[in-house]
């Protein structure tokens, strides 16, 4: 998926190889064979990955909502909660800084790391990592 310079938050393009993520990218291929059907059947032709039949979603509350329920969720989370989760778990694999803020379109390291929140079990995690190289 690329985005175009102009069209984001800070205007800067970027790139996000979702086709290494097989999940992902089967997620945007259904997609794409939705909209490639929606152009074959009814001759609409839209730039937008996302649509309800071909205009742009503008309000996807109710769409959050159910699926926040159907994945057992707090009905409090927001979809910014999604960039901070993606934040860390590119870090917990060890993606570089520099890499993951190229992901997550960061610009600085201090923003970045305002993402990056640190968790008890990240605590935890760590000490019983001390621990198994002391032991060893």
């Amino acid at each position: 998926v690329r985005l175009e310079p102009g069209t984001t938050k800070n205007g800067d393009g970027r790139e996000f190889p979702f086709g290494a993520h097989p999940a992902l990218a089967s997620v945007l291929l259904e997609q794409k064979r939705v909209r490639d059907q929606l152009a074959r059947d009814r001759h609409v032709i839209t730039p937008w990955v996302f649509t309800r039949d071909g205009t742009p979603i503008k309000d996807y509350r109710w769409a959050w909502k159910a699926a926040l329920k159907a994945a057992g969720l707090p009905a409090d989370r927001i979809p910014h909660d999604l960039r901070r989760s993606a934040v860390r778990n590119l870090v917990r694999v060890g993606v570089p800084q520099t890499v993951a803020m190229l992901l997550t379109g960061h610009r600085t390291a201090s923003v970045f790391s305002r993402y990056n929140i640190t968790s008890p079990k990240d605590l935890t995690a760590a000490v019983a990592q001390l621990a198994a190289q002391s032991a060893g």
